[in-house]
């Protein structure tokens, strides 16, 4: 029997997940697999934190003469025991179990101010302001004297 290593596809639409597995290479892509090795998510956003690898089982198919996909031999070797990324999947992993920092919400960007109610004083500024102007034209123009009304 001819074992490959591959990825099988989980998860839902639009929403990936794959396992890592040990398979016979004739069964179909997400058919019964022989032992599952790992696991690769891509919607993780730190990119070095999607991959999962069980090292010892890995080495041991390998080891035996598993064949694994082209897609799986670039994650062995950047994630794998000897990988060229173990150190910066080490630290994405920490980061991402870590706390997370919430930041301090800071000043309010808009803060409810109520109308005031409509004061008499500032009604009457304009009516002072009117004053000194007729007063800086005081004989410009006479003030017209109403009509007597006719009496019957």
């Amino acid at each position: 029997m001819a074992v490959k290593i591959r990825m099988k596809r989980m998860g839902r639409k639009h929403r990936s997940f794959f396992r890592i597995c040990a398979t016979d290479s004739r069964a179909p892509r997400d058919g019964r697999v022989i032992e599952e090795l790992g696991t690769y998510d891509p919607s993780i956003p730190e990119t070095d934190a999607r991959t999962t690898l069980n090292d010892e089982r890995v080495k041991y198919w390998l080891g035996v003469g598993a064949q694994p996909s082209e897609k799986v031999a670039i994650l062995i070797k950047k994630y794998g025991s000897d990988g060229i990324r173990t150190a910066e999947q080490e630290a994405a992993k920490a980061k991402l179990t870590g706390p997370k920092a919430i930041p301090e919400p800071g000043a309010p960007t808009w803060v409810f101010k109520p109308k005031k109610a409509e004061e008499p004083a500032p009604a009457a500024a304009p009516a002072a302001e009117a004053a000194p102007a007729e007063a800086a034209a005081p004989a410009a123009a006479a003030p017209e004297q109403p009509a007597a009304e006719p009496t019957t």
